[in-house]
C-alpha cells in the first residue's frame, strides 16, 4: 500500500465560486504512481467545501442561485455578532452564511482509481467550491492504493 500527499493552491476571485479542480488531481493521480486505489480531496477550511457534479456553466448557475436562496447573505447570524464583538486576529467578514452553506456540502470526496484514472464520468467534474472569496486556498489531495 502506498500513500501520496500533495497540495493544490488556489485563490478565488468571487465570493461564491465553483472551481474545476479535476484535472489537477488527476495530474497528482499520475505522479503519485498508484494504479489502483482511491483519491480523497480535503479542504481544511470552514468557508469552503468540495463537490462532483457536471461542469456546464447553466447548472453552476442554478447551484448558486440554489445556494443563495437556502442560504441568504443578508439574513442574521448569529455567528457575524460573534465576529463583531471578538477581539482577536478576524477578518472582520460577516461570513456566517459562508459557513452554513460549507456545512451543506461538506468538505471532501473521496474517488476510485482504476488503472491509474480518475473513475468519473465524461460529465462528472471535481470542485473546489469557495463560499467567502475572493482567498487564498490550500486544497489538500492524498492518494492511496498500488
Amino acid at each position: 500500500m502506498k500513500i501520496h500527499k500533495e497540495k493544490i493552491d488556489l485563490e478565488s476571485k468571487t465570493q461564491i465560486e465553483f472551481m474545476d479542480i479535476t484535472d489537477q488531481v488527476q495530474e497528482i493521480v499520475d505522479r503519485s504512481g498508484i494504479r489502483e486505489g482511491q483519491v480523497l480531496v480535503f479542504v481544511p477550511h470552514t468557508t469552503m467545501g468540495v463537490a462532483i457534479n457536471h461542469n456546464e456553466s447553466m447548472l453552476i448557475q442554478d447551484f448558486m442561485r440554489i445556494l443563495y436562496k437556502a442560504v441568504p447573505v443578508d439574513d442574521h447570524y448569529s455567528h457575524d455578532l460573534f465576529e463583531l464583538r471578538r477581539e482577536s486576529t478576524s477578518d472582520g467578514r460577516s461570513n456566517g452564511h459562508s459557513h452554513c452553506k460549507a456545512i451543506l456540502l461538506g468538505n471532501s470526496e473521496t474517488v476510485p482509481v482504476e488503472k491509474g484514472k480518475l473513475f468519473l464520468t465524461e460529465r462528472q467534474s471535481i470542485f473546489a467550491v469557495e463560499f467567502d472569496g475572493s482567498r487564498k486556498r490550500d486544497i489538500f489531495i492524498q492518494v492511496i492504493g498500488l
